[in-house]
């Protein structure tokens, strides 16, 4: 997966410190800027983890020029759990906020992703593109079908993002047979299509979920209110089979090295 003209590359944690190296990174993003926190948070050793990291495999973006020993190496990170890996955990993580069960009972080989996150210094740059990279060989190598994961909007007023929510609502409504539904259900339908400012809307989308769209991500029905991660959550699944023709060769870009 590694991209010989940086110093960028996208692997697999096998080791402690990659680990620790994620926990790090995410305890950085959603805890030291996001004002995120949580049960095994440890604000001591400044590690955002929790009882699935476990069962998750770790897609981590590392730079070779960073510190191991001090765990800066990992500069990006996507957490994938996968059928095998949901039934050793006994069930998919993102199934405390929503029900999954029209995912579950499709019959599609599925991915759950989590905890996406980027360093402030590698944003707008390459290393988005090789996490997607990287996750893209890592769904051609494993036969996915369906992901899906939670991704969030910043704070827990869900009426300061009214347009944006019920933009997704209106526009990006998950079909029936894969649409998972908030467990404590947040209505998105906040404002009524015909009074959506759709530019000022996407605007105020995070970069994350615009990009699941650009891809022909959908979204589940109703938002979860996250307060311990000071957060408004959305439930993205995208089917493989319906991917954005216009975005397709991410998934058939012949890899490197």
């Amino acid at each position: 997966m590694a991209n010989q003209n940086t110093s960028l590359s996208v692997r697999l944690a096998a080791s402690d410190s990659d680990l620790q190296g994620a926990w790090r990174l995410r305890y950085t993003v959603f805890c030291e800027e996001l004002g995120g926190d949580g049960a095994l948070v440890d604000h001591d050793a400044r590690f955002e983890r929790d009882a699935f990291d476990q069962f998750f495999e770790h897609l981590i973006l590392v730079d070779a020029r960073k510190s191991v020993d001090r765990l800066e190496h990992v500069v990006g990170v996507y957490r994938v759990m996968g059928l095998a890996q949901m039934q050793r955990a006994g069930r998919f993580y993102g199934e405390d906020e929503y029900d999954l069960d029209p995912l579950k009972a499709s019959g599609r080989n599925l991915l759950e992703l989590g905890r996406s996150c980027v360093h402030q210094d590698y944003r707008g740059g390459l290393a988005m593109y090789h996490l997607w990279q990287g996750l893209a060989n890592y769904v051609e190598d494993h036969e996915i079908e369906v992901l899906f994961g939670v991704a969030s909007f910043h704070g827990t007023d869900p009426q300061a993002i009214a347009q944006p929510l019920a933009n997704l609502y209106h526009d990006h409504l998950a079909p029936a047979d894969l649409r998972p539904r908030a467990r404590v259900y947040q209505p998105m339908d906040l404002v009524p299509a015909t009074d959506i400012n759709k530019r000022a809307a996407m605007r105020a989308t995070p970069s994350l979920i615009k990009a699941y769209l650009r891809l022909g991500g959908v979204v589940g029905d109703g938002a979860y209110i996250d307060h311990d991660f000071n957060t408004v959550d959305v439930c993205l699944v995208m089917d493989t089979a319906r991917l954005s023709a216009r975005h397709r060769e991410i998934y058939t870009r012949p890899r490197a090295g």
